[in-house]
């Protein structure tokens, strides 16, 4: 990892950890991803602001302090590769989230959806072991901290439309678009 450009204490000490972030510019804007010590992603998006992801992070794992890098290194060559067109190279990245176990199931599910096939709230719920339960399918979508990596993006609604996606529709579809071979500009 590159050098520690600046440390940012939280104000609510939760977690005991301290995490690095950087942000990298993409086509559709800064996306910043947060790393515990092992290197595993605990929160990432289209963003600059890291005040943003820290929220999102579940409490147990939330860092008491952010440091901010110029780069992480390896994970930061892999979210420039998946823009440029490396559409697999996330598939591997590790991540760290804490839930329920349903919604861990769900997670570990969003990773198994292939780039360029995305499927809707419906199917998602059903491959992930509740077929009546659309809502908590959709839900674990909602409450995904490790945006790209756990592509919640491939998920839509019946018909075609998009659903919800914490970091814009836009981008949502610059996503689905770049996944399916039609680039675009957001």
């Amino acid at each position: 990892m590159n050098a520690t450009t600046a440390v940012r204490p939280i104000k609510r000490h939760i977690g005991t950890t301290t995490a690095d972030f950087a942000t990298v510019d993409t086509p559709i804007g800064p996306f910043t991803a947060v790393v515990d010590a092992d290197g595993a992603v605990l929160a990432a998006g289209w963003t600059a602001d890291v005040d943003q992801l820290h929220p999102v992070i579940h409490p147990a794992l939330r860092p008491a302090e952010l440091r901010q890098r110029d780069s992480l290194g390896e994970l930061t060559r892999i979210i420039t590769a998946y823009h440029d067109g490396d559409l697999t190279a996330i598939d591997e990245v590790p991540v760290r989230q804490q839930s329920g176990e349903f919604l861990m199931h769900a997670w570990d599910v969003l990773r198994k959806v292939p780039a360029g096939a995305p499927i809707t709230y419906t199917e998602y719920a059903a491959i992930s072991g509740r077929p009546d339960a659309t809502r908590a399918a959709a839900n674990a979508c909602a409450r995904n901290a490790a945006a790209l990596f756990v592509p919640c993006h491939r998920i839509y609604r019946i018909g075609g439309a998009l659903g919800g996606f914490r970091w814009g529709l836009p981008i949502k579809r610059w996503l689905l678009d770049h996944e399916a071979g039609r680039g675009t500009l957001c």
